[in-house]
């Protein structure tokens, strides 16, 4: 996650200006708790404590669950982002005009993967696990989580740049992770981005995560792997970033992005990788964060 450092961000950096939250964050960091296990742990009311976690919440730092205990419901929370790069300045948006588009991840333009593989929305399965047919049927554009061992998903990003506009810079936020039969949090996964056929950068994902319910996954979905983390790609003309930190010396202009043509942005999982862990995706109504593949292009 990249937070950019300005006025319109106040409320973000509000939350670490007090020490009850910071010592909220600390615990989370340790395990989820609920309101009653904080107040107590911080020996505060309850009611402060919800305040403190609706402004957390507010800021996506904090995400939360209301599960049935032995005393009725309570409301457990647990920290969402890994990681948060603060940006104080950003170049490429000096004089620069942009657009985003929201890629849905079920509206993938060609695939091919191998089991363990399948697609759900957030009411059902759609057709069978580790059948690649699927991948086919057109109720795939429903999908808002998918996972496959192997192979790839690509998908087309609209071009809307025109006359002499020129693209600057390309930003691709997602929330994935890799994927283990069942799910394994120790399961490294070298997961391959590239853009029209240009390789932009590989990670390597530690995890397959399902200990932890995620805060937007349905209360029906018990199939192992429950969220990702949420990853950041930018490609600029100094090279390709992951959350800010340098990735590679891939630049926009090896992309090849000519008028009237889409973007091909491909997520693979190598079988000869170091790592062939798989991928896993997730689109909202899943995972730790409400979004499908988030797009913005500067020019």
């Amino acid at each position: 996650m990249i937070i950019q450092v300005h006025s319109g961000n106040t409320a973000y950096f509000e939350c670490f200006a007090s020490e009850t939250r910071l010592r909220m964050i600390e615990l989370l960091n340790v395990r989820p708790m609920n309101i009653k296990e904080l107040a107590a742990e911080l020996e505060l009311s309850s009611a402060i404590i919800t305040k403190h976690i609706q402004k957390l919440e507010d800021a996506g730092i904090v995400g939360t669950e209301s599960l049935s205990g032995l005393r009725g419901r309570q409301k457990v929370c647990r920290l969402l982002p890994d990681t948060v790069t603060l940006q104080f300045r950003t170049p490429e948006a000096k004089d620069l005009r942009q657009y985003s588009v929201s890629v849905p991840i079920g509206q993938f333009s060609d695939f091919q993967v191998k089991p363990t593989c399948g697609l759900t929305s957030e009411q059902a399965l759609i057709g069978m696990v580790d059948d690649p047919r699927y991948f086919s049927d057109p109720e795939r554009v429903k999908a808002k989580h998918l996972w496959f061992a192997s192979g790839f998903v690509e998908y087309r990003i609209p071009n809307y740049l025109v006359g002499s506009q020129n693209a600057q810079s390309l930003s691709l936020s997602l929330e994935l992770c890799s994927e283990a039969p069942g799910y394994n949090e120790n399961w490294p996964s070298d997961i391959t981005f590239s853009i029209n056929g240009v390789v932009i950068g590989v990670w390597t994902c530690p995890g397959d995560y399902g200990s932890q319910r995620g805060a937007h996954t349905p209360a029906w979905w018990n199939m192992g792997t429950q969220h990702g983390l949420l990853k950041t790609l930018a490609v600029r003309s100094d090279g390709t970033y992951l959350d800010g930190v340098y990735l590679s010396d891939t630049t926009l202009s090896d992309l090849g992005i000519r008028y009237g043509e889409d973007l091909r942005f491909r997520i693979a999982s190598r079988e000869d990788a170091e790592h062939p862990g798989g991928v896993s995706l997730f689109g909202r109504q899943f995972g730790n964060y409400d979004q499908e593949i988030e797009v913005t292009v500067h020019y």
